[in-house]
């Protein structure tokens, strides 16, 4: 049902009067949010097109289906024509021989698919929208590997085709060829990304550091990618057996850190709550503690629960249960300590 927001309080004999005493301030207040609007309009996103990595075949450096990986570009101007964000694509994982097959018939696994993009937010150059780095270059490496940029391996698909998960040679041939056309002299440098990709951007963090020299400012920023390992509503770990079917058919071990890989699973060192912990280049976590995908995914996966007993309330929190809203607040505590233990 709606809400009258402005409901009349005023009796009735007094409603004439009081609408005439605010006309005015409310003829100053929409001349005021006019003139605000105008002033504050955001221009449409500009479109940049897709740029294929030269060579990329003979580094093998290529997507699940062995199309080459490619990458957007908008060069800086001005103050931050040095300067440069680069922004890794996100879009979960493949962890299976079919699901990496079902993945290379679209953009997330072969470039056949990709088009120009839009780029807004962070990546916008209008300096209303993103008043930080509207004039920096910006590049936005395409997800084509299904696992985060790490894996190096081949294998073979359902029908008898090759699958390629070579995403640590994509990060390399696309960072080598973005330092040929001008990164190397950056003055400042910023490796982000968003889910999948923004655990790429750990997982790169250090050596995308160790590519500049130290009087360049180098950070990372992981946003959205700080997924955990625990267990669901099931008691499975539901993530964790994800995750590990990405570590082994993928061979990410490569740039796991190897001060982790000494006392941990290759899996457990994979997570973001692991990886921080090797990371030397100053790095910020951005990451909801009520994160959509997480709920959905961690802790209330597709066969956790009895039924359809969480649909509902994944696909809208208004529809959960007071009982649900205490697990959900749980999670949060949850994540809320994990991220504590880290800090310290």
């Amino acid at each position: 049902m709606a809400t009258e927001l402005l409901s009349p309080l005023l009796p009735q004999r007094r409603r004439g009067l009081a609408v005439a005493a605010a006309a005015p301030l409310l003829l100053l207040l929409l001349v005021v949010v006019v003139f605000s609007r105008s002033r504050l309009t955001v221009s449409s996103p500009e479109r940049v097109d897709l740029t294929l990595v030269a060579g990329a075949r003979e580094k093998g450096a290529v997507c699940l289906d062995g199309s080459p990986p490619g990458y957007h570009l908008r060069r800086g101007f001005g103050s931050g024509a040095h300067n440069w964000l680069i922004y890794l694509q996100g879009g979960a994982w493949c962890n299976t021989t079919q699901s990496c097959s079902e993945r290379k018939r679209s953009s997330l696994g072969s470039s056949k698919f990709m088009r120009a993009l839009k780029f807004s937010g962070i990546l916008s150059n209008d300096h209303l929208e993103n008043p930080d780095f509207y004039d920096w270059n910006i590049v936005v490496v395409r997800y084509c590997d299904g696992a985060s940029f790490a894996g190096d391996a081949e294998g073979e698909d359902l029908d008898g085709t090759k699958l390629f998960f070579r995403g640590l040679r994509i990060w390399e041939a696309v960072i080598d060829e973005l330092m040929g056309k001008g990164m190397d002299i950056a003055q400042q440098a910023l490796l982000t990304g968003c889910s999948a990709g923004s655990l790429a951007a750990l997982l790169h963090c250090d050596n995308f550091r160790g590519r500049f020299p130290q009087e360049v400012a180098v950070k990372c920023l992981s946003d959205a990618g700080f997924f955990i390992d625990v267990k669901d509503l099931s008691g499975e770990r539901s993530m964790r057996s994800l995750i590990n079917g990405v570590v082994h058919l993928q061979n990410v071990r490569e740039v796991l850190p190897k001060d982790c890989l000494q006392n941990k699973d290759p899996t457990e060192c994979f997570f973001a709550s692991e990886l921080i912990k090797s990371i030397s280049t100053p790095t910020f976590i951005l990451n909801s503690d009520y994160d959509s995908w997480q709920i959905r995914n961690v802790l209330a996966p597709s066969g956790s629960y009895p039924q359809q007993a969480w649909s509902s309330c994944k696909a809208d929190i208004r529809n959960c249960s007071s009982t649900q809203i205490d697990v959900l607040h749980g999670f949060h505590s949850l994540c809320c300590r994990i991220q504590e233990q880290i800090s310290q």
